[in-house]
């Protein structure tokens, strides 16, 4: 087990200088300069320009500023806000809760959903509640979630008044308040990730459970339920797992389009003012954040493989 603990944190320093290496490069790509955006049109000439992207270290070569940015986001500093001046860090530190609880919400529902609804099929394969299942799946995977939480919205919190208008809450201010304005933004996001996790559990569990060592459990007279949930259940969580750490990735994308729906003062927000201001530092440091969060959530999960199937484990 320990081998496997330290294999996979080998492995996830070159995805981690890789993530970090695109970051930095596909900053490159977008059109414009930050120089420009800083001074407006009018002011915008190419002297002044040259003069602000000297100031900003922006006219130095492009290795010059790549090591100067690893050695800096080593210390855990990832520049300044060409805009507001602020440090990312700092700005990051701000919006960050309102992501991962958006995320961590809608993976819980995704979880608890996927995984029960895939049991419900898996159980009964062929059945026509298995049929019934898929057909709902491939309906849940095709709704868009910022539709989906539109329709949310308007039925929950403009006609029935059930839900908060604010849906963001700092738990540090109120946990109760917190919890109920996360519930329709985190259904509105898990629906897809749900049909996802679904779909590999439903696979699994109808495999295990017409594996020859249920046939053998069963006329040893094991009684079923013990078979679905001692054994077919264990050996279906690793494909289901992996379908997880596929979700968390789907997750953070998706959840940067939400937070616009709710009015979530997350990453997404500031990520989408930052691209239209130019703001390469912000940008940066929001995409090389998310992506170290969903290399540290995959390596947590194949270090789970481990755990329950001894077989992923490195010889």
């Amino acid at each position: 087990m320990l081998k496997l603990i330290g294999y996979r944190l080998v492995l996830a320093v070159p995805q981690l200088m890789i993530v970090s290496l695109l970051v930095f490069s596909l900053i490159y790509l977008i059109p414009g300069s930050a120089a420009a955006v800083i001074l407006g049109d009018a002011a915008a000439s190419p002297e002044e320009i040259a003069r602000i992207e000297a100031e900003l270290g922006l006219d130095q070569p492009f290795l010059v500023r790549l090591f100067a940015w690893y050695g800096a986001a080593l210390h855990g500093d990832l520049g300044t806000s060409i805009l507001s001046g602020q440090p990312v860090t700092d700005m990051i530190t701000q919006r960050l809760p309102a992501t991962l609880s958006l995320v961590i919400g809608g993976l819980v529902v995704a979880v608890i959903v996927g995984i029960s609804l895939g049991m419900y099929a898996g159980i009964k394969a062929g059945r026509p509640r298995d049929r019934a299942v898929t057909g709902f799946t491939a309906f849940m995977q095709s709704i868009p979630e910022f539709w989906l939480g539109q329709i949310l919205v308007v039925v929950f919190v403009i006609q029935l008044h059930v839900a908060p208008v604010l849906a963001w809450v700092p738990p540090s201010q109120n946990v109760g308040r917190w919890l109920a304005g996360l519930l329709l933004p985190a259904i509105a996001l898990g629906v897809g990730a749900a049909a996802l996790i679904s779909r590999q559990m439903r696979t699994a569990m109808a495999e295990s459970l017409n594996s020859r060592f249920v046939d053998t459990l069963t006329a040893a007279g094991v009684p079923r339920q013990r078979i679905i949930w001692g054994y077919a259940f264990k050996n279906s969580l690793v494909p289901a797992l992996a379908a997880v750490g596929l979700a968390i990735g789907v997750l953070f994308g998706t959840s940067l389009v939400m937070e616009r729906v709710f009015s979530f003062p997350g990453l997404g927000t500031l990520m989408l003012s930052s691209v239209l201001g130019k703001d390469f530092p912000v940008v940066q440091g929001i995409a090389l954040v998310i992506g170290v969060i969903v290399i540290i959530v995959n390596m947590v999960l194949d270090i789970s493989y481990g755990v329950i199937n001894p077989k992923a484990r490195p010889a």
